[in-house]
């Protein structure tokens, strides 16, 4: 049974339509990846999946009880407020101090709990949003451009970060990302956006699709095979991997 299952949605601001006739489901454990340009309606599908915005069409159909966890695009907190990770993490969670440690593990930063958040670089602060989604242990993580501000190796190490989530939680996961070459290469499956489905499959599937490459290039799919082939068999090199990704698609 799906977690989520989107029917035939439709979604409009005034006479402005941004999403058409949008189907997809997504199984337990499953990660998938949305991509698509810059206003092809990735941002309003995953607030549509969430519940913020009520569509003009169709309908989304959530489990019974299903717990989801959120990653938002960027957050600013004030650098002047004194307010370490532990406190943070606990603003909007009923959280003991051991939930809060056992999500920042999880998410790779076990040392972080009594930091001042003002003292966090940019990979930090995303893994601590990572583990604040993470500490009602959801049954599907949902991310929006996650890692918006992290340099290539950043990025990479951040979405191998999401593979082990989702290999110790079980979790399904649903990612928007613009950086094609990293993200795709976590994917089960790969759903390409510009206001309708364009295409969707495995990441390869959707690498060689002509819709993708009308929208994307080629480019992106020689660094996907590349990044691919790194992270099998070189899983700890994640400098490496951002490196070679990144000279790939260019």
């Amino acid at each position: 049974m799906n977690l989520i299952t989107v029917e035939d949605l439709s979604v409009s601001y005034g006479a402005n339509t941004v999403l058409r006739h949008i189907n997809m489901g997504v199984e337990p454990g499953e990660i998938v990846t949305i991509v698509g340009p810059n206003g092809s309606g990735k941002t309003s599908l995953l607030r549509a999946i969430i519940g913020a915005i009520k569509p003009s069409a169709g309908q989304v159909k959530r489990k019974l009880g299903l717990r989801i966890g959120y990653v938002p695009q960027k957050l600013h907190i004030d650098p002047t407020l004194p307010i370490t990770v532990e406190r943070f993490m606990r603003l909007t969670h009923r959280a003991s101090k051991k939930d809060c440690a056992t999500a920042l593990e999880t998410a790779g930063v076990p040392d972080l709990l009594k930091r001042q958040m003002s003292q966090l670089s940019g990979g930090q602060f995303q893994r601590v949003l990572l583990a604040r989604a993470l500490i009602n242990r959801p049954e599907i993580l949902l991310l929006d451009e996650a890692t918006q501000g992290l340099d290539q190796p950043g990025s990479a190490a951040f979405y191998r970060q999401i593979e082990d989530v989702r290999q110790e939680t079980g979790c399904a996961i649903i990612m928007i990302s613009h950086e094609l070459h990293v993200v795709m290469s976590a994917s089960d499956r790969v759903i390409c956006l510009n206001g309708h489905v364009c295409c969707e499959g495995s990441p390869a599937v959707v690498a060689s699709a002509p819709e993708y490459r009308a929208l994307f290039g080629t480019g992106t799919g020689g660094a996907l095979a590349l990044y691919r082939h790194d992270h099998d068999h070189n899983h700890d090199h994640d400098h490496d991997h951002g490196t070679d990704s990144q000279e790939a698609a260019e």
